[in-house]
């Protein structure tokens, strides 16, 4: 049986790597969410600051998180992600 060498398309490679920066995006958001929700929320709800009104682990946490999220997705988007034809085309 003669193996043949299988030449990768270069969409997977695109994909895998997308899909990794997706994963980091989520992990960093975890690490943030958690870090400022049980970091600062931990306290007894007495000694709470608050921020525009909300408790300062909720702002930083769901509010500024969102925004900074929002803000890191849309420059991964424009400047790592690339727009590939997902059709099925055969190379000659």
């Amino acid at each position: 049986m003669i193996k043949q060498k299988q030449s990768i398309d270069a969409r997977f490679k695109v994909a895998n790597r997308e899909a990794l920066i997706g994963v980091g995006l989520v992990i960093f958001n975890f690490i943030w969410w958690f870090g400022f929700a049980y970091g600062l929320g931990s306290k007894n709800p007495e000694e709470y600051s608050y921020i525009v009104g909300f408790p300062a682990w909720f702002f930083y946490s769901c509010i500024l998180g969102f925004i900074v999220m929002v803000t890191l997705t849309v420059i991964a988007v424009k400047f790592f992600f690339k727009d590939i034809p997902l059709d099925d085309t055969e190379e000659n």
